[in-house]
């Protein structure tokens, strides 16, 4: 894993101009269970697998709520990215105390993503080793950004991060053209849809998922475990398969072949890390 003495501090290029710190930070990322994002015109829906690091304990909480209007979900070391969604919450706040409006969704991304930016640039500081899907809506419309332990953002259409997490972005990747004009019904199957794949033939139930939806008109809040589990029997995802088509046969080996390149060589039976990521 360590690679000589180019990986013994953060602010240590290497001769390739590589930052090694930074790459196991975001290692971290991939080794969280899974979240996924997906977006309308007029909604965001988050989603995540819930697993506890032992049969006798709870699992972590992955998804949590910045401003009515701003939801957020993370894979990686659950610490740090409950530290950081406290700070999202403390600027929508602060920004509407000072200004009586909510704090647009790109602003709050930049700051949090130029507070990750500081980690890699300091020798006595770390990188956040988690990973925040950023999901939001203002007057620009529906939001979803990736937050990088690097300090990078991106906005996507709808993306996945965490453990397995390419077979869930193969089956994003078939379906994304539609999703602009999906209803708020229509991405929360998708999204179970897409939790399933990153399951690898375990069965999804309601007790291993959270579900946050947010819209025009619509608070961002946490679906109940019972509406989940309706919606799951309702889409026929427990014990049913998907209608096959052409599009999803050809896609297939991609989809298993991405997946392993997602684990990074990880055994799908593999416990959580101790430091519950």
């Amino acid at each position: 894993m360590f690679r000589n003495q180019y990986d013994t501090d953060v602010t240590t290029w290497a001769p390739a101009g590589r930052l090694f710190q930074v790459e196991y930070a975001m290692e971290a990322v991939k080794q969280g269970s899974a979240a996924i994002g997906l977006r309308s015109k007029t909604h965001v829906v988050l989603a995540c697998v819930n697993k506890a690091s032992s049969e006798l304990s709870s699992h972590q909480k992955k998804i949590f709520k910045a401003d009515d209007h701003i939801g957020v979900a993370i894979a990686g070391l659950t610490a740090d990215g409950r530290v950081l969604c406290r700070y999202m919450r403390n600027e929508c706040i602060n920004y509407s105390y000072t200004y009586e409006s909510q704090l647009p969704v790109g602003r709050l991304v930049v700051q949090l993503a130029d507070k990750a930016q500081v980690c890699t640039q300091r020798s006595w500081k770390r990188p956040y080793g988690v990973g925040l899907l950023v999901g939001g809506l203002d007057e620009s419309g529906a939001h979803l950004y990736y937050n990088c332990p690097s300090g990078n953002y991106f906005e996507y259409q709808a993306f996945a991060i965490g453990s397995r997490s390419q077979a869930a972005k193969t089956y994003l990747e078939r379906k994304f053209e539609s999703f602009m004009e999906s209803s708020r019904d229509d991405l929360v199957k998708d999204a179970l849809f897409a939790l399933r794949e990153t399951l690898q033939g375990e069965k999804l139930t309601s007790s291993i998922c959270t579900i946050s939806v947010l819209g025009v008109g619509e608070a961002f809040h946490i679906l109940e475990q019972e509406t989940v589990q309706a919606l799951i029997n309702e889409f026929e995802i427990v014990g049913e398969e998907r209608p096959a088509d052409p599009a999803e046969d050809t896609a297939a080996p991609d989809a298993s072949s991405g997946a392993g390149a997602g684990d990074q060589g990880t055994p799908a039976d593999q416990g959580v890390a101790p430091m519950d990521i």
